[in-house]
């Protein structure tokens, strides 16, 4: 008999350290600017990505320090990542969170971390550091809805 992985025996309080690191698919979706519309809840995403991320690597160059170099970086927990509705619909620990399997392109079930681009749900290597943009142009620097 086949043991089942531990997402699909373990709530996400249940966890250890290492298994919730490892839900991370790396799409970087969560590290971009993320522009909300106060009106109608609509949720953009932009070609603007955090300081810290590397967008070719698809990962933050100083994780361990994110939150004190980045204060309105957000970890992601058991307990916050329920209430956090501009995580992206693809990502592991909201499907989690809502009681729904990882997707079938995640680095956990394919045993590849390129099939999160294969799949086309990872950010475009092409991203523009908050670092070299103004604020104000944010808004034309939207790249899709959520």
């Amino acid at each position: 008999m086949t043991k089942k992985p531990f997402w699909e025996t373990k709530r996400l309080e249940e966890m250890t350290t290492e298994e919730w690191e490892s839900l991370c698919d790396g799409c970087g979706r969560c590290c971009i600017y993320i522009l909300h519309n106060e009106e109608t809840g609509d949720v953009f995403e932009t070609d603007v990505g955090c300081k810290l991320f590397d967008a070719k690597k698809r990962r933050c160059t100083d994780y361990q320090n994110r939150s004190k170099r980045v204060p309105d970086c957000v970890q992601l927990t058991p307990q916050n990542v329920r209430s956090l509705t501009w995580l992206p619909k693809s990502c592991a620990y909201r499907r989690l969170a809502k009681g729904e399997g990882l997707a079938e392109w995640h680095p956990l079930v394919s045993g590849d971390r390129q099939s999160v681009v294969d799949a086309g749900i990872a950010v475009s290597p092409h991203l523009v550091s908050e670092d070299e943009i103004d604020d104000e142009l944010l808004e034309s620097r939207i790249t899709r809805e959520r």
